[in-house]
């Protein structure tokens, strides 16, 4: 007997639970093994689903009604996993009208096994629509399979945004074959989204000269990619050229969370001060612990040198209509540090760590303490171990921080 409202919950969780994953992928609280119980839960809902078979159509297609990102992730599934030509046809002429739901595609495209695709990436590499062009490249991609680039088919596509995920296939494949290529993009005259992807694959790939001026200015000034350009050009330039742009924002108030971040990132010990001091203000606080956190690998909490939340602090929007600010906290899940604590454990450990020298979560950057990292990590520190390890060795694939959990730790057990 087939229970409507059982159904109905299985839609619903599945949806709410497909647009949850999207921002625990690149939290900073969430580590590989919540974010496969995340992915469990995800696919037990539909597991839910699959069972009922047609009986569960309504209950999914319902949602169509008022599509959101998630409920098409999980029509998307069902018409991977069930060959439905038409069905799929039906999402992707949606997510081309309603840019918002297009990451619900492109999440199932990445999240189903492989086999299951045969066929119809086939197929949408080599359709006349430039749109299904780009997502036919985005799925070989998110698989780390080539879809074409090095033969320069896409690079050189008629329409900017088959061409803009091809570039960006570049750096997440590591093929070093067509860094040239990209140097050249990221410095022409093209659309700003072919230049900012062709900039971070080349990066990615080697270069270090051209591409890394081009992330960092897009880095520096407000705009589409600006924290990833940040990240990356910071990962990828020197201590001395990270402390010149640094000097830089320091000279203006408004740039002090770039400033906190971009110490992090750079690793110099020299920062830690610093640092401590800014944990002592309420809006920098938690942003200068993870700093701390990447530059000595301290968990502040498993640590204990965390402290409760300030008395009366609210976290993102709150209930009051009349509030303008319905911004999130971006700050959501690092811990408080204690100030004092932290203080005096740097006084007793500091001496470990040489001023000049980059540190990456306590330790020098090395491929098998990035590897560690990916295990055991934060989200957003093994965002960056991911980035190192291309850096490290230009060819190497971009680790997919976002895959499917039990898929990572498969890759990670041959990886060690």
């Amino acid at each position: 007997m087939i229970l409507s409202n059982v159904l109905q919950q299985h839609a619903d969780d599945a949806a709410a639970l497909a647009t949850n994953r999207r921002a625990l992928s690149g939290a900073a609280y969430v580590k590989l093994p919540r974010l496969r119980r995340a992915d469990q839960r995800l696919d037990a809902n539909l597991d839910g689903l699959r069972i009922a078979g047609d009986d569960a159509s309504r209950f999914c297609d319902a949602a169509l009604e008022s599509p959101s990102s998630g409920a098409v992730f999980t029509l998307a599934i069902r018409a991977l996993e069930g060959k439905n030509k038409s069905r799929l046809d039906q999402l992707m002429a949606l997510a081309q009208a309603v840019p918002q739901v297009l990451p619900g595609l492109l999440c199932a495209l990445g999240w189903v096994d492989p086999t299951l695709l045969r066929g119809t990436v086939a197929s949408l590499l080599h359709d006349p629509d430039d749109f299904r062009r780009m997502v036919g490249v985005a799925a070989c991609s998110m698989h780390r399979v080539d879809p074409g680039i090095v033969s320069g088919e896409y690079l050189r596509d008629p329409e900017a945004i088959v061409r803009a995920r091809a570039f960006r296939a570049a750096g997440e494949l590591g093929l070093t074959e067509v860094v040239s290529s990209c140097v050249v993009a990221a410095r022409g005259d093209d659309e700003p989204e072919i230049q900012f992807w062709a900039a971070w694959s080349a990066v990615l790939l080697g270069d270090r000269s051209i591409a890394v001026d081009v992330l960092t200015n897009r880095g520096l000034l407000p705009g589409a990619h600006r924290a990833r350009s940040f990240r990356l050009a910071f990962q990828a330039m020197s201590t001395s050229a990270g402390h010149g742009i640094l000097q830089g924002l320091a000279r203006d108030p408004q740039q002090t969370r770039w400033l906190i971040q971009g110490s992090g990132i750079a690793g110099d010990p020299v920062y830690v001060p610093w640092l401590i001091t800014r944990m002592g203000e309420l809006n920098t606080a938690r942003l200068a612990g993870e700093a701390f956190t990447l530059i000595s690998g301290v968990d502040l909490g498993m640590d204990v040198l965390d402290r409760p939340a300030p008395e009366n602090f609210e976290s993102g929007p709150n209930d009051d209509p009349d509030d303008p600010n319905i911004d999130m906290d971006p700050d959501n899940g690092l811990s408080w540090p204690d100030v004092a604590k932290i203080d005096k454990w740097w006084a007793a450990n500091g001496s470990r760590f040489a001023s000049g020298t980059r540190y990456f979560m306590g330790a020098p950057i090395t491929r098998g303490h990035c590897i560690e990292v990916l295990k055991n990590g934060y989200q957003r520190q093994r965002i960056l171990a991911a980035h190192y390890l291309c850096l490290l060795e230009p060819g190497t694939p971009l680790f997919n921080t976002s895959a499917p959990a039990w898929r990572q730790q498969r890759l990670l057990a041959k990886m060690t």
